[in-house]
């Protein structure tokens, strides 16, 4: 049967462009499914595959940080998140962030010209029996799709909520109020920092947490007492409402960044990242929001610098849905209770772009090798593909939340390493990096 010779992927965002893009890359014939442009969810807006939604950060690039570790793993396997993101890259300090609009294009056209990927504009609401298939629809996932894993496959699905930040127009900063610089001068500088005294951070605190929150239309009363946000894209607002000095330990946290033209460190200041390559736009890091719009223009031109800031879009709110994944899937994504199923993305419990990729590769991966009749491709512990992987399968200790990429979910080594935490990291990145080296060879 044809199906039994073909891996359906659904879904064309970062997980499902590299789940498609590594099982067609090992002799496989792919359809990718997207029901963009018929259908969009309520964050997304462009037609292109890969949107990026929260932010065009793709957070540090350095071995001694765990999703630096993470990037450059997916490299040495052949990741297109990757190689586009490495194409399209704008001036981030030490982190990498690239412009949204060409990075999307830049997957959309290698997937679609792909000779092995063949890509159907349609909604997705079930899976074929007998078809190998990645499901990587998203923490936006269609109410039908979700209802189908739900019932059909057993999912135990759970929904929370999460925030974008707002974009406002360079032009719009005052430079003689904010200034550049990263923090402790790491890398170049290129954040727009805006400092803030004791009394306009206590004004603008104030006006904060007293500021009116949009009405979540698109989910009912019942699901709204339900709200659950994750902490690593918690809004602002309800960050604030934690507690006076909260922001100044979160996203206003002023250590490492000295205003030269005073010589001194502000009370607090709010960073701004660039959006695109031109720097033409930024983002306010940390600033995901669902205020409303009249309100977000009001209290966030409270910060000074930004008092006549052009927003170029304001922040939203919007529905993540992801599964009770331990119970569910194995260390290749896979279901554990029908086999040829795999799943991707957020919707696993990774959380963030990079994570998604990742789950992607690896599902992608496995989802080949099931049709092809080879063996499982498990990434061991040591490596943070692995680590990612073995997290979803088997959780922590507690209930299972979504996890960010991190050194305390890898495999310890087996030895002390003198010179602190970052000469650690970097030596359980060497040990990653020679695992996956020895699976390209192996395996690949």
């Amino acid at each position: 049967m044809e199906n039994q010779r073909t891996v359906a992927v659904y879904g064309a965002g970062l997980a499902g462009c590299e789940a498609a893009w590594q099982a067609a890359n090992a002799g496989v014939r792919v359809t990718l499914y997207e029901m963009k442009p018929q259908k969009y969810t309520p964050a997304h807006h462009s037609p292109t595959f890969a949107e990026l939604v929260c932010s065009n950060s793709l957070r540090s690039d350095s071995l001694a940080n765990a999703v630096g570790l993470l990037k450059e793993e997916l490299r040495q396997m052949g990741s297109i998140v990757m190689e586009a993101a490495d194409a399209t890259r704008v001036p981030a300090g030490s982190a990498l962030a690239v412009d949204r609009e060409k990075f999307s294009a830049y997957i959309t056209e290698a997937i679609r010209n792909h000779p092995n990927v063949t890509v159907v504009e349609a909604e997705a609401d079930r899976v074929e029996e007998g078809q190998v298939t990645v499901i990587a629809t998203g923490p936006l996932t269609s109410e039908r799709m979700a209802e189908y894993i739900e019932k059909e496959l057993g999912g135990g699905s759970l929904h929370f909520f999460d925030a974008a930040a707002p974009i406002v127009d360079a032009e719009s900063i005052d430079m003689n109020v904010a200034f550049f610089a990263s923090r402790y001068d790491k890398g170049d500088a290129d954040y727009i920092n805006c400092p803030m005294t004791e009394e306009q951070y206590n004004a603008f605190w104030q006006a904060l947490i007293g500021a009116q929150e949009a009405e979540l239309k698109d989910f009912d009363r019942e699901e709204q007492k339900k709200l659950k946000i994750f902490e690593g894209c918690m809004p602002v607002e309800v960050m604030a409402k934690r507690g006076h000095d909260t922001l100044l330990f979160g996203p206003l946290k002023p250590v490492g960044l000295i205003d030269k033209r005073v010589g001194k460190q502000s009370y607090a200041v709010v960073q701004l990242r660039k959006e695109n390559r031109e720097g033409t736009m930024y983002n306010l890091v940390g600033f995901q929001t669902h205020l409303t719009f009249p309100e977000q223009r009001r209290v966030f031109r409270m910060i000074p610098g930004l008092e006549q800031a052009e927003f170029l879009r304001y922040g939203i709110m919007h529905r993540n849905t992801y599964l009770n994944s331990p119970a569910f899937l194995n260390e290749c994504y896979g279901m554990k209770t029908r086999e040829g199923v795999y799943f991707a993305g957020q919707m696993t419990g990774v959380e963030g772009y990079i994570e998604s990729a990742g789950s992607g590769l690896v599902a992608g991966l496995n989802a080949a090798r099931a049709v092809l009749g080879r063996e499982k491709l498990i990434f061991p512990r040591t490596t943070m593909l692995g680590a990612m992987a073995h997290y979803v399968a088997f959780g922590g200790v507690s209930a299972f939340v979504p996890m960010n990429a991190n050194f305390g979910i890898i495999e310890p080594l087996p030895h002390r390493v003198k010179g602190g935490k970052a000469a650690k990291n970097e030596a359980l990145s060497a040990r990653a990096l020679a695992e996956i080296a020895r699976i390209k060879e192996e395996w690949k």
